[in-house]
């Protein structure tokens, strides 16, 4: 026990990390980042105590791989103590690479993916750790021979997902979305290579699928949190747009270095670590610390956006299965014009549209397989009496102002 440390999860209970490079890294700035950084965004909107971080999410992912690992080698599979390691490290900072407000704005400050940024933040600590990072990077970009070992960080079954699940519907209190996690992870197995899952594991497989569905609907899409989120990225595409014109916008500096400069994942070649020492300098509290500030400059547009999401006072969000008529939007739109003094090129600000797509299960990517007694392997979707629904459901959205 004095190789490890312990810590108290509200999901787990008691979790052992062990010493040496795993903790190095969790006790590192950039890793202790991801404190201040939401794991739901503005989910505590919707559910209050939705108020839980990257950093919970990272440790619990770390715990359930450990769980995994010592599953795999007690039903003979081949997992060496570096490739233990490597994939929990892997697994551990598979989501360092999030910015404020996690997915909402992934794509607003910078142009580039949440895992091309983790890669990055893997690669420069390959670089201080003089190298104990290179097998933790191939597994994680899926160049390693042994596929089930990336598969458990990036999969149909990975403990990133199975994490995710589990904590955001304790915190949420959506117990719709309560998996069994234990079970699942005691029926893994590996065969030929790949993650499958025993026979006896089918109807937790299912339970898995519905809870996920019900989370993305009820949680992730709910439309008073993506109304939210829209309300954000306007938010920064709008002090965005002022500094282009030249105009003051008070920001601390760490955001200030995004709303001037738009780094797409290209601009990290030449001068990779005092790019991401930027980036880790940001988290919510400076996006929130710049819109308390917003919420009285002269610009109506920012002033009202932030003010907005700081006092909770949220934009209107209409779900269609069908796409809204164009006669219906024009009129929205017409109303927002004859009430306030914005012009047309402004409502992109205020106006939103777009759509939101959720399946239950995907045959795009690996599918799940099932290992039955005969040593035969099928996909989920193939077995008849289990029949999973694959295909995408997408709902059209309109958002705006509820009073002007």
């Amino acid at each position: 026990m004095k190789n490890k440390k312990i810590f108290n999860d509200p999901v787990y209970g008691f979790v052992e990390i062990p010493q040496g490079i795993v903790f190095e890294l969790i006790e590192h700035p950039w890793f202790q980042r991801l404190r201040r950084i939401k794991q739901l965004s503005l989910t505590d909107y919707v559910y209050p105590g939705a108020l839980h971080t990257r950093f919970h999410h990272a440790l619990g992912a770390l715990h359930l791989m450990g769980q995994a690992i010592e599953v795999l080698r007690g039903k003979g599979v081949d997992i060496s103590d570096e490739e233990a390691s490597a994939v929990c490290i892997a697994i551990l900072l598979h989501d360092i690479g999030h910015g404020p407000f996690s997915h909402t704005l992934e794509h607003t400050l910078m142009e580039t993916t949440h895992e091309e940024i983790s890669v990055l933040f893997m690669e420069a600590f390959n670089r201080q750790f003089d190298g104990a990072l290179d097998l933790a990077i191939r597994i994680f970009k899926n160049d390693y021979d042994k596929k089930f070992l990336s598969q458990l960080i990036s999969g149909q079954l990975d403990m990133d997902r199975m994490d995710y699940l589990n904590r955001d519907s304790f915190f949420t209190g959506v117990y719709e979305g309560v998996i069994g996690y234990d079970r699942i992870i005691k029926m893994l197995s590996v065969h030929n290579g790949e993650l499958v899952v025993e026979e006896k594991g089918i109807y937790s497989i299912e339970k898995f699928l519905i809870a996920r569905r019900l989370m993305y609907w009820q949680v992730y899409l709910h439309k008073t949190v993506l109304s939210s989120e829209q309300m954000l990225i306007g938010t920064m595409g709008r002090a965005r747009y002022l500094v282009k014109q030249g105009k003051d916008v008070p920001a601390p500096d760490s955001l200030k270095f995004f709303l001037e400069n738009k780094i797409r994942k290209e601009d990290f070649d030449s001068s990779p670590d005092e790019l991401l020492n930027h980036f880790a300098r940001l988290d919510d509290h400076d996006i929130v610390s710049a819109m308390k500030q917003w919420k009285y400059c002269d610009d109506k547009i920012l002033s009202f956006l932030s003010t907005g999401i700081i006092d909770r006072k949220l934009f209107r969000l209409e779900f269609s299965d069908e796409p809204f008529d164009e006669k219906y939007i024009k009129n929205k739109k017409e109303e927002i014009l004859a009430k306030t003094s914005l012009n047309s090129e402004d409502l992109e600000y205020v106006f939103y549209e777009g759509t939101e797509t959720n399946s239950a299960y995907s045959t795009v990517k690996d599918e799940i397989k099932i290992l039955f007694k005969s040593g035969k392997t099928l996909p989920m979707s193939s077995i008849a009496q289990h029949g999973i629904q694959t295909g995408a459901f997408t709902k059209y959205y309109i958002c705006y102002p509820k009073n002007l």
